[in-house]
């Protein structure tokens, strides 16, 4: 079945309690992002043009769009590879901060690469880094680098954890 045929199946939504609530309900912004080393184990790091800290391929979510299918999005427009993506390593609850809203981090395997020939995209992409964690490390943001070494975990282990702001619980 697709996504589609799921939602007819579901039948139709339930009626709002109060007419109107729906719209006033909180929102969270949803990223999905991919774990992907090369085969020395080192992970690949985006340097964007767009921040001055390093990141993983992946991105916010769009309206009604998974955060698996936004992870394989960004990750075809960032670096040109269209691939599947793996499993589920972190879920992170970033709290809200300066403008930004509070968040979900969705972090998926990724996968280890093969010669796969990567094709920036300029506008997004400065540069592309394989590095270890440790090395990344000063380059990232405090919580990145916990989320990241979660995620990193949960790969070894073979299961998802769930974070607030890269700390699990």
């Amino acid at each position: 079945m697709n996504r589609q045929d799921d939602l007819v199946a579901e039948g139709e939504p339930e009626r709002e309690f109060n007419p109107g609530i729906a719209a006033r309900f909180p929102r969270k912004t949803v990223a999905g992002g991919a774990l992907i080393h090369d085969r020395s184990g080192r992970i690949l790091f985006l340097e964007p043009t767009y921040k001055p800290t390093l990141d993983i391929p992946g991105g916010i979510a769009e309206h009604d769009e998974s955060p698996y299918d936004a992870c394989r999005r960004e990750v075809r427009e960032e670096i040109g590879l269209d691939r599947e993506i793996g499993n589920l390593l972190v879920v992170d609850w970033v709290p809200a901060h300066g403008p930004w809203t509070d968040s979900l981090a969705f972090v998926f395997d990724g996968g280890t690469l093969d010669d796969e020939l990567l094709t920036p995209d300029p506008t997004e992409v400065r540069a592309i880094h394989f590095l270890t964690l440790a090395e990344a490390t000063p380059r990232l943001r405090p919580s990145m680098a916990r989320r990241l070494t979660l995620a990193e975990n949960a790969l070894a282990q073979g299961f998802p954890t769930y974070a607030d702001f890269g700390r699990g619980r």
